[in-house]
């Protein structure tokens, strides 16, 4: 077992709610509208720090998918799903995507917004 090294992500992002770990860009969601067995769920272009497990045949609401779990490279704690391979052809979109459960994932909040609208604030004042 060797030493894990994060990519870190510029921008917005969602990180895993246990170790904080970045997991993907905001840019990258898909849709917020998935839904998993305790709630919410959003789909993802892309995912990073995380690993993949084995694939397995799940039958899902939207069908039958090849899926594979995925876990926290940091923590190991599970975050949601991949899909390898979508059987329908309305489903096929799908495919490489990554699931993550909303109740697993926080996302980031930057203060630079806030920065920077409390500097213009403060120069409008200054102004004055």
């Amino acid at each position: 077992m060797g030493r894990v090294f994060l990519v870190e992500l510029e921008g917005r992002s969602y990180r895993c709610r246990y170790c904080h770990s970045p997991l993907a860009l905001a840019d990258d969601v898909v849709s917020r509208s998935f839904n998993c067995s305790r709630g919410r769920a959003y789909l993802f272009n892309n995912a990073v720090n995380v690993s993949v497990g084995p694939t397995e045949e799940r039958t899902m609401i939207s069908g039958l998918h090849t899926v594979s779990d995925v876990f926290c490279c940091c923590c190991g704690q599970i975050l949601g799903w991949k899909y390898v391979t979508a059987y329908d052809k309305t489903q096929k979109y799908k495919e490489g995507k990554f699931v993550l459960e909303r109740w697993r994932i926080a996302e980031e909040v930057t203060d630079e917004v806030n920065l920077d609208a409390r500097l213009a604030l403060s120069d409008a004042e200054n102004a004055q």
